[in-house]
């Protein structure tokens, strides 16, 4: 869930006491498929009804980072500040589906436009398609997450091509404010929690707006894209994989630095696909020898990342699902004209 990553917002966020101890029952029966499903839709809108404002932390592959975020809530309009606590200052400045990145220490902005933007706490990815029917549900106790109580849930995949999670959802809201993304083995790949949160805090909408419009003296970088299909980009995947189905993709200019140019050589096709949770994003360029030197295949937690060469085509795979899914997309990925 990482995102991937892909999204700049996304992640899983972190807590670390030293021998922490979840509150976390012996696993029993999975819920009825109604009721999951159910329990589902309220932890995703609850991110959506709510503003709060919090810390939070997310460690992956021994990665440590933290961020501060700003939620409103007005209607059915959605502001959000997050900001960097490590690392080069970075905030990202949110109104529903634009996003304002913003690198102050070299005066640098990109702005872009994502149709379904996912980040935490927010949880199913698109319309969320039809989760229950590819992890079974267990109720695993009650907890405490950053002072709030909150129920357990422990999602158990039913086959090898997702990961397992484990989340923790404010009981009186839904909200959600730790989760875990698990291996086989059930060890922790990917950890993510609110060390510190206000909920139903005052909203201040100016606060966000007038920020986004302080760009004065910045380098502006828009991001343009043009939304199309896999197909229509002649492309498609030989083989499905159980429960993902694309959700999303777009054409847009390869170097953001460089006006773009007309024809295909200057653009990059992202192709998002999803079983409402997990995420693959797949990204198909025209190979350039001075840019891709070798295939190569690199893990961040639960995020694996597989390049490769396609004919005169780089391709780039990218998801937090286990390696064997990624290879199966990577693999089922074929030009067809």
């Amino acid at each position: 869930m990482t995102r991937t990553w892909h999204l700049i917002v996304a992640g899983w966020l972190a807590c670390f006491a030293a021998g922490f101890a979840p509150a976390v029952q012996a696993q029993t029966a999975a819920m009825p498929l109604a009721q999951a499903r159910d329990l589902l839709a309220r932890i995703q809108d609850a991110a959506k009804r709510h503003s709060f404002k919090g810390s939070f932390v997310v460690s992956a592959g021994g990665r440590v980072s933290g961020s501060r975020v700003t939620h409103y809530c007005e209607g059915d309009q959605q502001y959000e500040r997050i900001d960097s606590l490590d690392g080069e200052p970075r905030h990202v400045l949110r109104h529903n589906d634009w996003i304002h990145t913003v690198w102050p220490a070299n005066r640098t902005a990109l702005v872009e436009r994502r149709a379904a933007v996912t980040a935490f706490p927010s949880l199913l990815q698109g319309d969320g398609g039809d989760v229950a029917a590819h992890y079974g549900l267990h109720p695993a106790g009650v907890d405490r997450v950053a002072g709030l109580e909150a129920q357990v849930l422990r999602l158990q995949p039913l086959d090898p091509y997702r990961y397992g999670l484990r989340l923790w959802s404010e009981k009186a809201t839904g909200l959600l404010l730790r989760a875990e993304v698990l291996g086989a083995g059930d060890e922790v790949l990917e950890t993510a929690a609110f060390t510190e949160l206000t909920l139903d805090a005052k909203t201040k909408p100016r606060e966000i707006q007038q920020a986004i419009k302080a760009l004065d003296g910045y380098r502006v970088v828009r991001a343009p894209s043009q939304a199309t299909r896999l197909e229509d980009e002649g492309w498609s995947l030989r083989i499905s994989i159980p429960g993902f189905r694309q959700v999303g993709c777009i054409k847009r200019p390869r170097d953001l630095s460089v006006p773009a140019a007309d024809g295909a050589g200057a653009q990059m096709i992202q192709s998002v696909w999803s079983d409402g949770l997990a995420t693959v994003s797949v990204f198909i360029e025209p190979f350039d020898a001075d840019r891709h030197r070798r295939e190569l295949q690199t893990t961040l937690g639960a995020t694996h990342t597989l390049m490769h060469r396609v004919g005169t085509w780089w391709v780039t795979v990218m998801g937090d699902v286990p390696p064997v899914t990624l290879k199966q997309f990577a693999h089922s990925l074929e030009r067809v004209r």
